[in-house]
């Protein structure tokens, strides 16, 4: 892959190629692809804080308000998804977004469907950490007289950040690259950095334009 990004063509086929930078320009250059690397990142950051808002609090509550069967029933709900085929779980949302909703082939939608894919890194990593924090640790500050807001501010959230930070880089490095769900759940709003990836590779056959900006997408 890192070869074929300095090459002006696949050399497959006979086909002859010479050495170049223009598959690393071109993504300078071009407003299409750092356009798009940028809804990419921005894509993001939005499936990731909204797994965090969501994941935050149930991990909280399992680890913390639940025990016993309960919680493994729990358990047994948020990894379901694991459990299912991607496409499959990707094409069941488009009949759950046409109608009645009517949010299919929108920007929306994408979200939703990362948010439901990737939902369980961020509940099951934040759950680990906040496990691990000490109850009389949280009953001494409050003893102290700090209110549950500040308790979570001062003691709670500072203990869970190991976990958090690694639902962050669990869910943010690989949807700025998907390309499955976008296509499928955004319609015309799927043109970003994984879709356009894709393409050159499968469509375009311009293997180099895609090592290369693969190699970027990796860097970013």
């Amino acid at each position: 892959m890192l070869y074929f990004s300095f090459l002006t063509v696949a050399p497959i086929g006979g086909r002859q190629a010479e050495l170049t930078l223009a598959n690393y320009t071109d993504f300078f250059t071009k407003r299409i692809y750092w356009w798009n690397a940028w809804r990419s990142i921005e894509l993001g950051l939005y499936v990731t804080g909204a797994c965090l808002l969501i994941g935050y609090p149930a991990a909280y509550f399992l680890a913390k308000r639940l025990s016993g069967k309960w919680r493994e029933a729990m358990f047994l709900l948020i990894i379901l998804p694991f459990w299912s085929n991607a496409l499959v779980r990707t094409f069941s949302w488009t009949m759950v977004l046409r109608e009645p909703v009517g949010l299919l082939f929108t920007y929306p939608a994408i979200v939703i469907g990362l948010v439901h894919a990737y939902l369980p890194y961020a509940i099951l990593t934040i759950y680990v950490s906040v496990q691990a924090i000490d109850d009389h640790l949280i009953e001494a500050a409050r003893s102290l007289g700090a209110s549950r807001t500040q308790t979570f501010r001062r003691v709670v959230l500072p203990l869970s950040m190991p976990g958090v930070l690694a639902a962050v880089f669990l869910i943010f490095v690989p949807v700025i690259g998907s390309f499955m769900e976008p296509r499928i759940l955004g319609g015309t709003n799927a043109i970003m950095l994984g879709p356009i990836i894709e393409g050159q590779f499968v469509t375009a056959f311009n293997w180099p334009l895609g090592s290369a900006l693969s190699f970027v997408m990796l860097a970013i």
